[in-house]
């Protein structure tokens, strides 16, 4: 599949297989391609966790009203920025970088087979605290987003389209 099939197929999925399992080795190819994202100054100011605990994927469903598919998934990976890692130049660029790590996951995803749905975290500082809690974070990490993962119990078709007028051509 080449990039832009995936980036047509791409699509928020909310029912997944409950039994169908996903890989370590699928999930690392998955992290491997958030790792490859643009960064601002190359700082890469992400970590991942990896949840499959079925108990802590259900914990979340509790936590972010707009989770309710981690009751299927498999799998949970939460991108979470370390703002530690900053200079100058690169200081508050945290959400573009974690928001290309995550798209990254996401078509990595479609390449895969696999299904996802990105649920924001940040920037609501009442689930930022809520995430830090359960996942017992230090204070520089900021949990980014939720990316559910599994295999799609739901029919392919992407949600988006081209608007010419959307765009504003200046030559």
């Amino acid at each position: 599949m080449n990039v832009t099939e995936a980036i047509k197929r791409r699509k928020s999925i909310r029912s997944y297989k409950a039994a169908a399992p996903v890989t370590d080795e699928q999930i690392k190819l998955l992290l491997e391609a958030a790792m490859l994202a643009p960064s601002a100054c190359n700082m890469r100011p992400w970590e991942f966790a990896v949840i499959r605990n079925r108990e802590l994927l259900e914990k979340i469903t509790a936590l972010h009203p707009y989770t309710a598919m981690l009751k299927t998934a498999s799998a949970a990976i939460i991108v979470l920025a370390d703002l530690e890692l900053k200079n100058n130049i690169s200081e508050g660029f945290f959400p573009q970088d974690c928001g290309a790590a995550t798209q990254n996951i996401l078509l990595q995803a479609v390449d895969l087979g696999l299904g996802t749905c990105w649920c924001g975290v940040y920037p609501k500082e009442d689930k930022v605290e809520a995430f830090r809690k359960l996942l017992d974070l230090p204070q520089n990490l900021v949990p980014f987003n939720v990316i559910a993962l599994g295999v799609p119990n739901e029919e392919d078709g992407s949600r988006g389209f081209y608007e010419e007028t959307k765009v504003r051509w200046f030559k």
